[in-house]
């Protein structure tokens, strides 16, 4: 029986294939990046990394700050006042709302005002504080050494995600290859089967099962497409630029990664751990200071001033400019104690409360290689297994491919069916997609390894090889 059907997918789909080349042609060629340069990139524009840097420049002020203590203090004043010059004897507490007044209590009451006039300085220093100052200085050098592991530990979270991102946009680029292949071995079959439909050769409903295998590979190659480009967008996030201006080099990867004995990791030299012992260290630095603090504060203080009124002490006012120079003079030297004396309480809750702190950031310290440790040996096993998945994706590629020649072989000769075909085409297809993939899962073991132990510098020198 003869049919007038013929599929329209090889219309549509391969115009659109030489469409999206077309817009490819037309783009700017970009540089392949490797996974090397694409990590460089990252750590030199992602803005997490200025972040960090920037907190360092703050703790090094901070430092510069703490050893400021260690100065002198010196005040300077100037004022020029008119006011009225009454003064009652009796008590005031301490406040900071009448202004003080000097001179004996004259007796009267009246709004007549002089002028008046003062300028001093006041210099205090610190001879010795039981340390407190040089803890001071420590917590600020703590709070510094904190911020640059801090920086360390971003650049190796950037560093392994965008490694992780450029594997995985490969992965999605292998995926669309393997799933061309697929669509074009679809392709070829419906021309194949739609050429003996119209001849008389082959019945309809070939041709119907051939148009619905064309669509599913299509549609496996469009969801390919799809997580490439998301693969692309996330790595552009971290290494910069369009995402259609993205290229990768994976050459380096075509061969696995040779044989060798996984090297033995120590938790305490991974940046996460580093940076959790710099925060044990900065609470410890942070109670000794406290354990400084209940100390008497000892002053050197020297003063000298000169005040001018224009108000006697008979009462009488003078006129005109009178009191607006300065013309008594003062100075004095001076030793001066304080204690805090009722500030003990408030010290010790602050103490046990940093004490407290200072156990829960240790305890936090041993979480962390604890959980280093799991991620090691789970890095490990996921490795040897990939080796292993990537020995045998070969060998299931090879039978594949024979199957589908045998079914091609045998439907043409008309001893097998267009289902024998598709099936064989469809596992033709994922055996090359998993055999791809488990060459790229081999190097995102050896990744994985390496962002355990904390240093992804030899996967990025074997992966540039």
């Amino acid at each position: 029986m003869k049919t007038g059907k013929r599929s329209v997918y090889p219309r549509l789909f391969c115009p659109r294939l030489c469409c999206l080349a077309l817009v490819a042609a037309a783009a700017p060629a970009a540089e392949p990046l490797t996974v090397g340069q694409a990590v460089e990139r990252a750590l030199r524009n992602y803005p997490a990394v200025r972040v960090s840097q920037e907190q360092i420049n703050a703790a090094a002020a901070g430092i510069r700050l703490a050893r400021t203590a260690y100065l002198p203090h010196a005040d300077a004043l100037a004022q020029v006042n008119r006011a009225t010059r009454n003064n009652v004897y009796g008590l005031l507490l301490p406040q900071s709302t009448l202004p003080s007044m000097s001179g004996p209590v004259l007796g009267t009451n009246n709004l007549g005002t002089a002028w008046g006039t003062a300028l001093g300085v006041l210099v205090t220093w610190e001879p010795f504080d039981f340390g407190l100052r040089r803890a001071n200085v420590a917590v600020a050098g703590a709070q510094q050494a904190e911020s640059a592991a801090t920086l360390k530990r971003t650049e190796y979270e950037i560093a392994v995600a965008t490694a992780d991102a450029w594997l995985s946009l490969a992965a999605a680029q292998e995926t669309v290859r393997a799933a061309q292949a697929g669509v074009d071995r679809a392709g070829i079959l419906l021309r194949t089967i739609t050429a003996q439909v119209n001849a008389q050769l082959r019945p309809g409903a070939d041709a119907s099962r051939a148009d619905a295998e064309m669509a599913a590979a299509r549609t496996q190659w469009i969801q390919a497409q799809q997580a490439t480009d998301v693969a692309r967008v996330t790595l552009s996030q971290f290494v910069g630029g369009e995402p259609d201006q993205i290229a990768l080099d994976v050459s380096p990867l075509q061969p696995l990664p040779p044989l060798q004995d996984v090297p033995a990791m120590d938790p305490a030299k991974n940046p996460v751990a580093l940076e959790q012992s710099a925060a044990v260290e900065e609470t410890l630095a942070r109670l000794r200071a406290l354990e400084r603090s209940y100390f008497p504060r000892f002053y050197l203080q020297g003063s000298a001033y000169a005040r001018g009124s224009g108000a006697e002490t008979s009462g009488k006012i003078l006129g005109g400019l009178n009191g607006l120079a300065p013309s008594t003079q003062n100075y004095a030297l001076g030793f001066t104690v304080t204690f805090p004396v009722s500030d003990l309480p408030s010290i010790r809750a602050r103490e046990a409360a940093q004490t407290a702190t200072a156990r829960a950031q240790q305890a936090r310290a041993a979480q962390i290689a604890t959980d280093l440790r799991a991620q090691w040996n789970r890095a490990v096993a996921m490795f040897n297994g990939a080796r292993r998945i990537a020995a045998n994706t070969p060998i299931q590629a090879s039978a594949a491919r024979i199957a589908t020649q045998q079914a091609t072989a045998r439907y043409e000769a008309g001893l097998g069916t267009i289902s024998e075909v598709a099936e064989a085409q469809r596992l033709l297809t994922q055996a090359e997609i998993d055999d791809a993939l488990a060459r790229l899962a081999v190097w995102r073991g050896l990744l994985g390894v390496a962002a355990a132990a904390g240093d992804i510098q030899p996967f990025v020198a074997e992966a540039g090889r």
